[in-house]
């Protein structure tokens, strides 16, 4: 069974940065894209940054303040945040698309607050 395993976040100041890592094991098809969506209390959910073989692709609302990575051998996704603001406040989902399923993980907690 596939597994995400996220990590890294936690409470900050604003204007401070955070790193999220998303780690995918027991996937046995080829990874399309991976990225973070996030949910801010009372709000849909929304995408924050995708990585996939061709592109970066980010919302307007991180743009230039965050940045995706990956690293295809540890099917590791990161996101290091810069600049975060109280409106960056959310729980923070990852995921992982194959050919044929979308996986999530379990989410974690970001808090940008003074």
């Amino acid at each position: 069974q596939v597994q995400l395993v996220e990590s890294g976040g936690g409470w900050v100041q604003p204007g401070g940065s955070l790193t999220l890592s998303c780690a995918a094991s027991r996937i046995t098809f080829s990874i399309v894209a991976m990225g973070w969506y996030r949910q801010a209390p009372g709000k849909q959910r929304e995408l924050a940054a995708t990585i996939s073989v061709i592109k970066t692709n980010y919302s307007d609302s991180v743009k230039g303040r965050f940045t995706i990575s990956k690293d295809n051998a540890k099917n590791t996704v990161y996101l290091q945040m810069n600049s975060l603001k109280p409106e960056d406040t959310a729980v923070y989902y990852c995921y992982v698309r194959t050919y044929t399923e979308t996986y999530w993980g379990q989410g974690t907690q970001v808090t940008v607050s003074s």
